[in-house]
């Protein structure tokens, strides 16, 4: 659990390794935790406008890459080497089949019908040409494959971020994505399904082809970044930016601009906590440039991942 990648810890409780019962929680968890975030912003100074809780986040931050290293890493790193490659991207494959359903629905509701009718579409070709979604043939024949989630959805409709925080065995969100992945947690349809074996190994399996598919990002994260909390929050939240508006977002305003680069001016002749620094293009939308490796956080939605670049210096 890692900041380069926050793993959906609820997924492995005690016992039944998922009960609704735990899931119900956790999703009670995200919402108090977004609260505490939403009230903290208003009485904080310094630092990162937009990170008002940044001791709690630090902390929670810590705790979470403890969780990975400890546990989720090894094992991911185990079934990369034991599983061969076609049965690892077959996993992979079958559960983005599934966040494709509800990627269609929040496109819909973003009022993108032709994105919508197309991610069924993807469901349709390869739920049936690609055996149950073990095959992307829907790819093959050029049809896009999108990533959508609540909490986007909320971003189209105008709502704000809120303040950054860091959820605890669930990594970084904004405020209102936390409120967007409870219902992700409400919607997933594989936490629904009754038998337990079977719920229990596809949740398994969906969670460390997740893992798995991040290892070729840590090297990258533990070099680039002399703070590691900064580089991750920073990236997450211009890359949530970015997916909100479909790669084109709107300029944002020049006195919001200035104040986030004194912070980071200050922050970075105090602790020098980035590497490889972000920059903003002529157009000021803040887009990442350069380096395209994707890192985590993972949502804990139907299947479905969503992914921060890395920035760095052109």
């Amino acid at each position: 659990m890692s900041g380069s990648a926050a793993i959906i810890w609820h997924q492995v409780g005690k016992g039944h390794i998922v009960s609704k019962h735990l899931t119900a929680r956790v999703a009670t968890l995200t919402m108090f935790i977004a609260a505490t975030a939403m009230l903290g912003g208003c009485a904080t100074s310094g630092g990162s406008p937009r990170d008002p809780i940044e001791g709690f986040n630090r902390a929670m931050f810590t705790f979470n890459e403890g969780v990975d290293k400890a546990l989720i890493k090894p094992v991911a790193q185990g079934y990369e080497a034991a599983v061969p490659m076609p049965l690892r991207i077959g996993a992979s494959n079958f559960f983005a089949n599934i966040a494709d359903v509800f990627i269609s629905v929040n496109n819909l509701l973003q009022g993108k019908p032709r994105e919508a009718a197309s991610d069924l579409g993807r469901v349709v070709v390869n739920s049936t040409i690609g055996i149950l979604g073990l095959f992307d043939i829907a790819s093959d024949l050029g049809m896009e494959k999108h990533d959508e989630d609540f909490g986007q959805t909320f971003g189209r409709w105008g709502v704000g971020d809120g303040p950054y925080v860091v959820v605890p065995l669930l990594g970084p969100h904004t405020s209102r994505d936390v409120v967007g992945e409870f219902l992700d947690l409400k919607a997933d349809p594989v936490v629904k399904v009754d038998d337990i074996p079977t719920r229990n190994v596809a949740l398994v399996t969906r969670l460390v082809s997740i893992r798995a598919a991040q290892l070729p990002a840590d090297k990258l994260i533990e070099e680039a970044a002399l703070d590691k909390y900064s580089y991750i929050r920073d990236a997450y939240l211009q890359r949530r930016r970015f997916k909100i508006y479909d790669g084109n977002p709107p300029r944002q305003d020049d006195s919001f601009l200035e104040v986030e680069s004194k912070t980071a001016s200050l922050e970075q002749s105090e602790s020098a906590p980035v590497a490889a620094r972000q920059e903003i293009d002529g157009a000021g939308t803040g887009a990442v440039t350069a380096v395209s490796v994707e890192i985590a956080p993972v949502v804990a939605g139907p299947g479905e991942l969503t992914l921060v670049h890395v920035p760095s210096v052109r």
